[in-house]
């Protein structure tokens, strides 16, 4: 169980499952321009080339006075395209309990956009019902993230918004959000649009040290070579114009950035290698 302190801010990923993904879904990246960045090997592509790892998991964040979970993974119960239209059944609140945590006690839950991967334990099946896994959150949903997904007519999307995002306004829990909402003095969400219409990372600043969690702004290392390897962007040209953005942002400071879907070690800084980037774990 990774973590990871920012000044009086500490990170702990929880595991969903583990996703590797072939490399030829991102067509970019074949074996030779993967070769041409060596530091993606071994964590992050497997020796022969052929996939790309990545991670679904979630992210605690403790500050003072608030318990946060960023992104809520997929969730038990629910047949989803991602898991072979399979339900899960994952010990994922388990080892919540194990870093410490419950479900009670978790005070704001943050999805940095509505895939099915982000938004599924918000949620959990009890007696035949949906209910809200974290009973007395806010959940924080970005205002015009809900507004386009809403009226989207993709099915499996439907679906989601059915069991994962509608039950919390049934309860009374879920709040609209802008682009730039402020969390806490040490926490707040700032514009990654691209991936999805109203897509947000989340940004930890406490005692001069600095975070970003990404969310699928970027899904893999790999795009920090190359900002226009597109990974089921809604928008490519916003999403490749946020990745240089952010990068070049991030890039060569002392901030840690810990991606949504980067396999372990997940975290570490963003430094310039010519014209892009590489990622320092």
């Amino acid at each position: 169980m990774l973590s990871w302190q920012v000044g009086r801010v500490k990170i702990t990923r929880i595991v969903e499952m583990d996703l590797p993904v072939p490399a030829k879904f991102m067509p970019q990246a074949t074996p030779e321009a993967l070769r041409k960045s060596p530091w993606l090997y071994p964590h992050f592509v497997s020796e022969d080339d052929a996939i790309l790892k990545l991670s679904v998991h979630a992210l605690l964040v403790e500050a003072p006075g608030l318990r946060l979970v960023v992104d809520t993974c997929i969730g038990n119960d629910r047949p989803r395209e991602i898991t072979g239209d399979e339900p899960l059944a994952t010990p994922f609140l388990q080892h919540l309990g194990a870093a410490g945590w419950s479900r009670e006690g978790v005070d704001v839950v943050v999805c940095t956009h509505l895939h099915v991967d982000h938004v599924g334990w918000n949620t959990m099946l009890e007696d035949g019902q949906w209910t809200p896994t974290f009973p007395k959150a806010r959940y924080l949903i970005g205002r015009r993230e809900y507004e386009f997904w809403s009226v989207h007519e993709d099915a499996e999307q439907q679906a989601m918004m059915g069991d994962s995002v509608k039950p919390i306004f049934d309860a009374g829990l879920a709040e609209l959000v802008e682009l730039n909402h402020v969390i806490s003095p040490e926490i707040r969400l700032t514009p990654s649009i691209g991936h999805t219409p109203g897509h947000v990372s989340v940004m930890i600043e406490s005692e001069g040290e600095r975070a970003a969690i990404t969310g699928d702004m970027a899904h893999h290392p790999c795009q920090m070579a190359h900002p226009d390897w597109v990974f089921g962007d809604d928008d490519p040209k916003a999403a490749v114009l946020t990745r240089s953005r952010l990068f070049a942002e991030w890039a060569d400071q002392p901030t840690l950035v810990i991606g949504t879907h980067f396999p372990a070690p997940t975290a570490g800084h963003v430094v310039r290698d010519g014209v892009a980037f590489r990622f320092a774990v």
